[in-house]
């Protein structure tokens, strides 16, 4: 059964996405990301590597772009990939 642990869901523009997103970048590779919503707040940390799912989904007229970091706790690390941006 899934657990969620956090969870938050605003409108903001595609620059304040971004901003978020390299803050994120930022914080992961430093080996923490910290999520804080209203007066939420959870920590992950992490593996050096993790599995990472980049997918577009279409629902009607809706259309998602999910960004993924999975990984096991207290798993060692593990093998690589690669992957870019275009």
């Amino acid at each position: 059964m899934e657990e969620v642990l956090f969870e938050s869901e605003t409108d903001e523009s595609r620059a304040a996405v971004a901003d978020y997103l390299r803050s994120v970048a930022d914080r992961l590779d430093d080996g923490a990301v910290t999520l804080r919503s209203g007066g939420e707040e959870f920590t992950v940390n992490p593996p050096e590597t993790v599995e990472f799912e980049v997918k577009v989904e279409r629902e009607g007229a809706e259309t998602s772009l999910e960004l993924e970091l999975e990984w096991t706790d207290g798993a060692n690390e593990g093998g690589g990939g690669d992957f870019e941006v275009a």
